[in-house]
């Protein structure tokens, strides 16, 4: 395909018909099959390539790839080779353990691009060698002349040239509330894919009419294409939690590999230990000071999470999904189905006597129409009447109750005015339709002759307003009598709703003799009364509006980026408290900023409207280019490459495409924005859980690495053996710290800002906590180890008495770390967390297993000890948790000052 050729597809939207059939070397009697056959040579199947798949196994063998598993791996080869197989087992079962839980834990983004080459038609009705016929729509190339009818799914791109009422459903592309008329007129070369009016593009779904179209587009062409291949381009980035786990994993494994290459010099050159006993020694250093227990931990708090945010209708597809919600600055979300029902609404009525208002979204018939606060009765308002009659009768849609759902079969608009007739108590059932003037998009406007039950025969007349103003010389007037039309007054009026972001609809009607049976266009031409107008909107939904207020107040911004029209995007930005209310950046003016220019348009404004896929995605990486963790909301096919960008994507389950909800982090079961809000509270307090977890387990870990490296510096006998310490880090993480995982949510965790993404998981604060339960629970197991061997006890009971105290100075921590600050010593708060009370007991039981069960003797070296060699261990614990409570008394005093 030469480049001039490929510049004239392009902007096949700008060209006049006949012209994309001369440049596409076609007629409109479509290509002969030999034809049909060297194209297809040439551009290949109208079908999207399947992208590349990892291999099982390297999917598996990827989760080894950590500084921390290959410190386990080589600590495993090393007691293999002095033979201790007891260690290597439990070793190497924490190291396959954790890569297990990764492995089935990991998403599978390619099924997104699955999703979307299901959306493309199967067959498709085209013209070759002078016959209509019905052919694989894979096997159709630029140049071949489709047809296209109402159910129909467009099989390829295709400028029309031919159209009878084509309107065709395009939200999944555009975000358009509304199926889009089409027509054969070009538009401007730079005009967005919602307004090429006179083309069809693959995937999207005819809703009513007929259509002819020359091919354009074929396969990865095509503006789905287009699509599918930036979702597969796209790069997805790390998480806050995982480059902040990544980064203190780097950091702690250079600390621990340079400790115990230190403590092994040290025991080398100072003392006489052995190299078996001093491999041994490092090896237990490393297995100490290795957290291993938190990937376990870090999993299992967020699959905790992911059950509780599904009880709240947001469905977890990815586990890092549920903390990242929870650093979340900027949600950027799509309007239509998202904020708003994408449920038609009536919400004012205007005549020449009174401006109605009303109640109640969607099409159940819940709501009222009143007139200054008072309900309006059809009985005793003849201008409403009559302007009802014509919305109902002159209509092809009706709403019905299904299994407790009211539901539309029709038009949306449609469907919007057979709300209204409901909610006003009006009945069309007595109305015979004699004949009609269906709605064409050259004419915008649709109209009925209908008899009514008395034999009065009337043309009811609905469509865009300036159309029936130009086809009324009267109006009704104030008192119900006709009167000259008062355009000026209707302009005022349709600019009015028009600012509200309103779409506005007129009615007109006149009587006619009872043996009138016809119905023509000149008939629409003579002494036609216009009635008034009707204001229609996709509202938002009640439940948004006090979520955007609720993440307002957490210090989150919500921007909406839409497909829609700037001024319906304003209007109900207006409404939810997005933005000033006054400006929309458009897609045009997102096309020409540069990158640099964008980051500042992203940054200042909160409504975006007219925007392709590639603007939202464009939005997306220009907000996280400043430092903003985004999370992405939609519905539509043009959604996927910006959800799977975004830090957290968030799809719609009810009326989302498959290919957002394989390219989402998370489903939202009833597609309510609300549910976001709720989702960010339960990733926040996930968070949290997650840093009194790990503010819980490093101390552990470090007391473990103390004791082992100052017996070692100070030539003293090993307290610890390397399996016990694994004991001690497993059996402790396993109960103790999965008990934090179900601590509550803090009071105030949705009134106060985000936390910096950029900052360290654990901070100075963290530190210093740290280090000093390390020396408090490391140092009073090293003395009562000493203690014991100097008081002539057997070496088995002395490391037995040290796991104790290990043990049951962490579970004492265990009720400190339940809160970060405040303090523990308050009685409500001590059984606010039942987990932690099952955890206590839990370990207590493993605990006298650990001692005294003669299997586990054997395999960890413990011995039977007396009563008053547990009393000590338990006195230790409850003397640490009170200097602890004291340390955070002074903390938080010295933060007051």
């Amino acid at each position: 395909m030469s480049k001039d050729y490929q510049k004239i597809v392009e902007s096949a939207h700008a060209l006049h018909g006949d012209h994309v059939l001369d440049a596409l070397e076609s007629s409109s009697h479509g290509l002969s099959s030999d034809e049909a056959t060297k194209r297809l040579e040439q551009h290949g199947p109208n079908s999207l390539p399947a992208p590349e798949k990892e291999g099982l196994l390297k999917r598996f063998f990827k989760h080894f790839h950590d500084l921390l598993i290959y410190i386990l791996i080589v600590a495993a080869l090393v007691t293999a080779l002095l033979g201790h197989w007891i260690d290597t087992g439990v070793i190497l079962a924490v190291v396959v353990i954790n890569a297990i839980i990764g492995f089935i834990q990991e998403g599978k983004a390619e099924q997104a691009l699955a999703s979307i080459r299901k959306m493309l038609s199967a067959l498709a009705h085209v013209h070759r060698d002078g016959h209509w016929r019905e052919i694989e729509a894979e096997t159709l190339v630029p140049g071949d002349v489709v047809r296209l009818k109402s159910g129909d799914r467009v099989p390829a791109d295709l400028r029309l040239i031919n159209v009878t009422d084509l309107r065709i459903e395009e939200s999944a592309l555009t975000g358009e509330s509304v199926p889009a008329d089409k027509t054969t007129e070009a538009v401007e070369a730079d005009a967005g894919v919602g307004d090429r009016h006179g083309m069809a593009y693959s995937g999207t779904l005819v809703a009513a009419g007929r259509g002819l179209g020359v091919v354009t587009a074929t396969g990865a062409s095509t503006q789905i294409g287009q699509i599918n291949q930036m979702i597969g381009e796209v790069q997805t980035l790390a998480t806050p939690l995982t480059r902040q786990m990544n980064e203190f994993g780097k950091v702690l494994s250079v600390v621990i590999v340079g400790l115990a290459f230190a403590m092994f010099l040290i025991g080398w050159l100072l003392h006489d230990f052995s190299v078996n006993e001093l491999f041994l020694a490092a090896i237990g250093f490393a297995v100490a000071a290795i957290p291993e227990g938190l990937p376990a931990i870090l999993t299992i708090t967020l699959a905790l999470g992911v059950q509780r945010m599904a009880i709240r209708n947001a469905i977890t597809r990815r586990l890092n999904a549920v903390e990242t919600l929870g650093s979340v600055t900027v949600i950027c979300s799509d309007k239509t189905g998202t904020l708003t029902k994408n449920e038609m609404t009536v919400r004012h009525v205007v005549t020449r006597a009174a401006r109605y208002d009303v109640s109640g979204t969607g099409y159940a018939p819940e709501g009222e129409i009143s007139l200054d606060g008072h309900i309006a009765e059809l009985s005793a308002h003849d201008d409403l009447h009559a302007l009802v009659e014509v919305a109902s009768v002159a209509n092809d849609s009706h709403v019905a109750r299904h299994e407790g759902i009211w539901t539309l079969t029709g038009e949306p608009t449609e469907g919007a005015l057979c709300t209204l007739a409901l909610k006003a108590g009006f009945c069309s059932d007595d109305y015979q339709r004699l004949a009609n003037i269906p709605f064409e998009s050259e004419n915008k406007f649709m109209a009925t002759l209908s008899e009514t039950k008395q034999g009065q025969r009337r043309i009811l007349l609905k469509g865009a307003p300036d159309r029936l103003l130009d086809r009324c010389q009267y109006q009704r007037s104030a008192n119900g009598t006709t009167e000259p039309l008062d355009k000026a007054f209707w302009e005022m009026e349709i600019d009015a709703l028009g600012a509200e972001g309103l779409r506005v609809l007129a009615a007109a009607a006149r009587e006619l003799e009872s043996e009138h049976d016809d119905l023509k266009l000149t008939d629409l031409d003579k002494d036609m009364v216009f009635l008034g107008l009707i204001g229609i909107i996709d509202p938002p939904r009640p439940e948004a509006i006090a979520a955007i207020k609720a993440c307002h107040q957490a210090g989150i911004r919500v921007k909406m980026i839409t497909g829609d029209h700037a001024g319906t995007a304003m209007a109900i930005g207006r409404e939810m408290g997005i933005g000033d209310g006054q400006h929309a950046t458009t897609g045009a003016e997102i096309e020409t900023a540069t990158d640099e220019q964008l980051q500042a348009l992203a940054h200042d404004n909160d409504i975006f409207a007219r925007t392709s896929p590639e603007h939202k995605l464009r939005l997306v990486k220009a907000l996280q280019a400043r430092g903003e963790v985004v999370a992405m909301t939609g519905d539509g096919v043009n959604d996927a490459p910006a959800l799977k960008r975004a830090d957290v994507g968030v799809a719609m389950g009810i009326k989302g495409t498959e290919a957002t909800k394989e390219a989402a982090d998370i489903v939202l079961a009833d597609d309510n924005f609300s549910s976001i809000e709720k989702a960010v509270e339960e990733g926040r307090t996930i968070y949290d859980n997650l840093k009194k977890a790990i503010l819980f387990i490093l101390p552990t870990n470090g007391a473990q690495g103390l004791v082992m490296l100052a017996a070692v510096v100070f030539g003293l006998v090993l307290p610890l053996t390397p399996v016990q310490i694994l004991w001690v880090n497993m059996v402790v993480a396993v109960t103790l710290a999965l008990a934090l995982a179900f601590e509550p949510a803090e009071p105030e965790v949705m009134q106060r800002p985000p936390r910096d993404p950029a900052a360290s998981i654990i901070d100075a604060g963290f530190l210093w906590r740290i280090a000093f339960v390390s020396l408090l629970i490391g140092g009073a197991t090293l003395m009562v180890f000493q203690y014991e061997i100097a008081m002539g006890m057997p070496l088995d009971v002395a490391r037995t008495m040290a796991v104790n105290t290990l043990v049951f100075g962490q579970l004492f921590y265990l009720f400190n770390s339940r809160f970060l600050r405040e303090s523990a010593l308050r009685l409500p708060l001590l059984f606010s967390n039942r987990a932690v009370w099952i955890a206590v007991s839990v370990l207590i039981v493993l605990q006298l297993l650990f001692v005294h069960a003669p299997f586990m003797q054997l395999w960890f070296g413990t011995a039977t000890l007396e009563l008053r060699h547990w009393l000590i261990p338990v006195g230790i614990g409850f003397v640490v948790f009170l200097v602890i409570e004291t340390e955070k008394y002074l903390l938080r005093r010295w933060a007051v000052k």
